[in-house]
């Protein structure tokens, strides 16, 4: 199998769409990721993968903190924004959990303390232990099969 192959296959997995945020002297780095999920309950933890060849690589290895803000369905221009896709990029205001850039208006704002960071491939999956937590009642912003999308109401 060739890589677009591999890679129209796995976006055949709809996803909620995540901003995963940290800072480092100062200034406050994001990026969009899908590729995110729960590990455990107890204790609570995460993971991100994040490519070597992404900027975000070297600030969260940085920082060892970081948070993941699952996007509502509003949020899409956020998502391009934190992919590089809009080319006009307005400045982000970011709050705070704790002392840990969020993004207002996300449906979850999970703010993590890195435990361990595995490399595998061409990604490094960071474990974060959630140190903090804070959620909205919006609909998500869904991405399937490269287009970003809604949930069905029933």
């Amino acid at each position: 199998m060739d890589d677009r192959q591999f890679r129209n296959a796995m976006g055949k997995f709809a996803t909620g769409v995540t901003v995963v945020a940290t800072e480092v002297g100062g200034s406050v780095h994001g990026m969009t990721a899908n590729a995110f999920m729960s590990v455990s309950l107890s204790p609570k933890l995460v993971v991100v993968s994040i490519s070597e060849r992404a900027q975000m690589l070297e600030k969260m290895n940085q920082s060892r903190k970081f948070s993941v803000n699952i996007l509502s369905s509003s949020q899409q221009e956020l998502s391009m924004i934190f992919a590089g896709q809009q080319k006009n990029q307005q400045e982000v205001k970011f709050d705070r959990l704790g002392d840990v850039p969020v993004l207002s208006g996300a449906l979850a704002q999970i703010v993590c303390e890195v435990s361990a960071a595995h490399v595998e491939g061409d990604h490094t999956l960071f474990i974060g232990k959630v140190t903090d937590l804070h959620m909205e009642d919006f609909e998500p912003l869904i991405y399937f099969s490269g287009k970003y999308r809604s949930l069905a109401k029933e």
